[in-house]
C-alpha cells in the first residue's frame, strides 16, 4: 500500500509560484505511476498532470501547459506540481494520487489518494 501527504498549498497572488509536495510511504513508491488531480469549488475534480514510474514520461492537462511542471523523486518517495503563472481560476484543493501502471486521466483508476491541500489565488 502507498499512503500520499500533500503540501505546499497556500494564497498567493495571480502571477505568483508555488511548489506543491506529496509525500509517499511504503517502500515501492518506484513502482507507481503518480498524479496530481484538482477540485475547485462546485466543480468536479479535474486531473492536472501525471508522471511515470520512472519519470520518464509526464503528461500534463492542457490548462496546465506551459505553467506546471510534475517531477519525482524517487529516493526521497516524494512527487512536485511546480505551479508557475498561477492564476485564479487555479485555486482548487490538489491531489496526489497513485495508480499501478497507468499515467492517465481517469481518477477512477487511481488506487491511491491524500487528502488533499488548498491553493487559493488571488486577483
Amino acid at each position: 500500500q502507498v499512503q500520499l501527504v500533500e503540501s505546499g498549498g497556500e494564497l498567493v497572488q495571480a502571477g505568483g509560484s508555488l511548489r506543491l509536495s506529496c509525500a509517499a510511504s511504503g517502500r515501492t513508491f518506484s513502482r507507481y505511476d503518480m498524479a496530481w488531480f484538482r477540485q475547485a469549488p462546485g466543480k468536479e475534480r479535474e486531473f492536472v498532470a501525471s508522471i511515470t514510474w520512472s519519470g520518464g514520461r509526464t503528461y500534463s492537462a492542457d490548462s496546465v501547459k506551459g505553467r506546471f511542471t510534475i517531477s519525482r523523486d524517487n529516493g526521497k518517495n516524494t512527487v512536485h506540481l511546480q505551479m508557475n503563472s498561477l492564476k485564479p481560476d487555479d485555486t482548487a484543493v490538489y491531489y496526489c494520487a497513485a495508480a499501478r501502471a497507468y499515467s492517465g486521466t481517469e481518477q477512477g483508476l487511481y488506487g491511491y489518494w491524500g487528502q488533499g491541500t488548498q491553493v487559493t489565488v488571488s486577483s
